[in-house]
């Protein structure tokens, strides 16, 4: 073999081996760079990082920090409350539908966990905002102006969540959410009576209004119910209609005004709960 090619077969045995050099010092560096900075770290100080990203509203590493407990300690004591902070960092988030679906695949999970009714209030007030965000809930808007749907079924869940759970630190403002819900509804039955009036639509305005007085008595909206039937009983000329209405809105004005009913429910609630109540929105 000539001197030449030794040479140059010397050349790239050192390059090869070179280059096996770097590589395996950057794979070692690449490494390094991706190796999980939580390996190690017990439960407990998982869930205390998740919980101060939680609160300092970094959600995804939040969530982060939680599905590792879940996956990591999955018997563990934080397990299922990592569950429900996770939806609850979704419904933060804006993200209203994961949270609902998180909910809802724990309470199949675990029906009469002691975190259920919690579970059940963060699917409610998620329902109400699925599609606003939750900076608006916050911020209460007129929910009565939207589709009645969503308040409908987000009142079956806080029902749900007071029959099952009664003595719940989260029934008393499911009460409190539902009487709002049906003042709600009360109003959305009143917009909608009052968009038929305004286009000489009376049959249907006073229909609108009649659901107000039918299911909606106690709230403040039945009296402005029964003013929209007697004007369009006025517009169709139906003067003894007319006055039926008189007599009915001559006779309510001796009833307790609607906040003495508020009241009255609010001190059953009170007289129902046992616990604390606390609102997710506020944590």
């Amino acid at each position: 073999m000539s001197s030449v090619t030794t040479g140059w077969m010397r050349h790239l045995v050192s390059c090869a081996l070179f280059g096996s050099v770097i590589l395996t010092t950057s794979s070692c560096g690449l490494f390094d760079a991706i190796q999980d900075p939580t390996e190690g770290w017990t439960a407990d100080k998982l869930y205390v990082e998740a919980r101060d990203q939680l609160n300092e509203g970094n959600y995804e590493t939040a969530r982060s920090y939680y599905q590792k407990i879940e996956a990591r300690y999955p018997f563990g004591r934080y397990a299922q409350q990592a569950q429900i902070e996770t939806a609850y960092s979704y419904f933060k988030e804006g993200e209203p539908q994961q949270a609902i679906q998180i909910c809802d695949r724990f309470l199949r999970q675990y029906p009469e966990h002691a975190l259920a009714p919690y579970a059940l209030y963060i699917k409610g007030v998620a329902t109400l905002d699925e599609d606003e965000g939750w900076m608006s809930f916050i911020q209460r808007p007129d929910i009565s102006k939207r589709d009645a749907q969503a308040s409908r079924d987000a009142f079956d869940i806080f029902k749900e969540l007071v029959e099952r759970f009664p003595n719940s630190r989260y029934a008393r403002e499911a009460r409190e959410r539902m009487h709002e819900l049906v003042e709600a509804q009360a109003k959305f039955e009143i917009n909608t009576a009052k968009y038929y009036f305004v286009r000489k639509g009376y049959i249907a305005a006073i229909n609108r209004a009649q659901n107000v007085i039918t299911e909606f008595q106690t709230s403040p909206q039945a009296e402005e119910a029964l003013q929209i039937m007697r004007d369009s009983y006025q517009a169709l000329g139906m003067e003894s209609k007319v006055k039926d209405i008189d007599r009915i809105i001559e006779a309510n004005k001796k009833r307790a005004p609607y906040s003495s009913y508020q009241k009255e429910m609010e001190y059953q609630a009170a007289a129902n709960t046992t616990e604390t109540p606390s609102d997710p929105t506020n944590k």
